[in-house]
């Protein structure tokens, strides 16, 4: 495999990732970042670090859009449930600080 193959296969996967989490608004932040360590605000802040890496304007809020399909607050209002209590200790139990 060469470099360039190797980033298109990465950019695919990106963006089949992206697809996937757009197609699952059931899928809360804080159970991916529970389960996973990470959720769609980490991959929108990965790919605004990665803009400006290249010198790309792209203000956080583009980079929210690309990962969510819509803007943040219109995917907020539609899909975004209160985190239960369990949800909450599970959280803070892994992120000490409170935030991810």
């Amino acid at each position: 495999m060469n470099d360039q193959q190797r980033l298109e296969l990465e950019a695919a996967a990106f963006r089949r990732l992206v697809q996937h989490l757009r197609e699952r608004p059931d899928v809360q932040n804080i159970d991916l970042m529970n389960l996973a360590g990470f959720c769609r605000n980490c991959l929108s802040k990965w790919y605004k670090a990665a803009a400006d890496d290249l010198d790309v304007a792209v203000t956080p809020d583009q980079a929210r859009e690309e990962v969510y399909g819509m803007p943040y607050a219109e995917w907020k209002a539609k899909y975004q449930t209160e985190a239960s209590p369990e949800q909450q200790a599970a959280f803070n139990a892994k992120n000490p600080k409170g935030s991810a």
